[in-house]
């Protein structure tokens, strides 16, 4: 294992003299996943701290695209954790409680609907806006002096040669190309990750043909705590309780379709929307104007290269029906900031980058990965399935859902976030 003060190599680009010579962990993408492991690997790291830099595309005063005004829906697991970390707290937008999960599908008989207080739960988690997500990191962030920040930067590639102490990250700034260098390399830059393939990591897609709308919608009746998953033939069509007296939305459309969709004006596009969902909280009567994405599941072969790693969408995308994409994201995160914490406990001068470390990431991680892309990839694709004989199976399954403890059980258990070995910090406080 390499002593940390063993000097990095030199390098013949532009370096910053500012800047340490070599970080403990270099994240590379500042969003939802990259900046809340900047903040766990502050709390982890101990009186001596360890030296985390963190590569961010957007300038200062300016958020990613990803915190627009779409509607996350954070676990039970994910509000625990990021109240450890003192985020929740720096919220200014109300949160949504999901008190209950109303599931249906058009075109078949039954209904399924989950209660938290049926768990022992006040609530299964909350729904925040993702704008205001991302003023509550960057306000805890920029109370994390040992958090070296880079912005705006990109990340070009890797210097050529296998990783021996330290992996020399090649990033560019409105001055040039620089080396940075690192003993762990964190790839949280997203489902189209240029670390991952800089790192030679191959993934696998598949294009569920759907394209999703995203935006605020608010109807007769204001959410009293139910999110609804209306399931159909083209995608979901799903309300979440929001704090504001609105709705969040996601609809999904045939890619095909998308276009057109997209042309309607509000009025006409309120209408589909009420065909596809229904009036379980009456006439819907405004919508903000709706983001579209396309649902493609991405998933890494790999998670651990030489002295790197990927977490959140980098690692895997999922479709998101069920809501579990920043989530399962998060746990990659935490994990990792938990097993990197522990080895600092134990040895000061532990090696963030060590192979016996990451093995143990990706050994942590297995269980909670694999059944949470089952679960997402087996519900959209059984889903959207409209085969005469598939209706009379999810019509048995719905109702088997509604009635049995046991099944729903199963079901909560991941509603929640606790699958696998959960990170500790995703407990803290709940008594789960």
């Amino acid at each position: 294992m390499p002593n940390a003060s063993e000097a990095p190599p030199t390098s013949s680009l532009r370096t910053d003299t500012a800047a340490p010579a070599c970080h403990d962990v270099l994240i590379v993408g500042g969003g939802l996943v990259g900046a809340s492991l900047a903040i766990a690997l502050d709390l982890v790291g101990g009186d001596a701290g360890l030296d985390v830099g963190l590569i961010e595309a957007a300038p200062p005063g300016s958020l990613p695209a990803v915190f627009d005004e779409r509607n996350l829906s954070f676990a039970e697991a994910t509000v625990n954790a990021l109240a450890a970390l003192g985020v929740m707290q720096k919220l200014h937008a109300p949160t949504g409680a999901i008190r209950r999960i109303h599931i249906s599908r058009r075109g078949d008989f039954g209904r399924a609907v989950l209660e938290a207080r049926d768990h022992g739960r006040d609530a299964f988690g909350q729904v925040v806006i993702a704008r205001d997500f991302g003023d509550a990191l960057e306000a805890r962030l920029a109370e994390l002096p040992r958090v070296t920040r880079y912005r705006p930067v990109r990340f070009v590639g890797l210097e050529p040669g296998e990783a021996g102490a330290f992996r020399a990250v090649r990033v560019a700034d409105g001055g040039g190309e620089r080396v940075l260098h690192a003993r762990l390399l964190v790839a949280a830059d997203g489902t189209r990750s240029q670390v991952r393939e800089a790192l030679g990591i191959a993934s696998d897609s598949h294009d569920y043909g759907q394209t999703l709308f995203v935006t605020r919608l608010r109807s007769e009746r204001a959410p009293d705590g139910t999110a609804y998953e209306r399931l159909g033939e083209e995608g979901p069509t799903a309300l979440l309780p929001r704090g504001d007296r609105h709705f969040g939305l996601v609809h999904g459309v045939a890619g095909a379709d998308a276009d057109a969709v997209a042309a309607l004006d509000e009025s006409a596009f309120l209408e589909r929307v009420q065909q596809a969902f229904g009036w379980r909280v009456g006439r819907f009567l405004s919508c903000g104007r709706p983001s579209t994405y396309p649902a493609i599941r991405t998933v890494a072969r790999h998670l651990t290269a030489p002295r790197a790693v990927l977490v959140g969408n980098a690692a895997q995308t999922v479709h998101p029906i069920g809501a579990q994409g920043f989530n399962l994201g998060l746990r990659d995160a935490l994990t990792l900031a938990e097993l990197i914490g522990s080895a600092r406990a134990a040895d000061p001068g532990a090696d963030c980058g060590d192979a016996g470390l990451l093995a143990a990431h990706v050994r942590r991680r297995e269980a909670d990965r694999e059944q949470t892309l089952a679960f997402s990839d087996g519900l959209a694709r059984l889903t959207a399935n409209d085969a005469a004989l598939l209706r009379p199976l999810r019509s048995a399954g719905l109702f088997a859902l509604d009635r049995l403890p046991s099944l729903q059980a199963a079901i909560v258990g991941g509603a929640l976030g606790y699958r696998g070995q959960v990170p500790a910090l995703c407990r803290a406080g709940s008594g789960a």
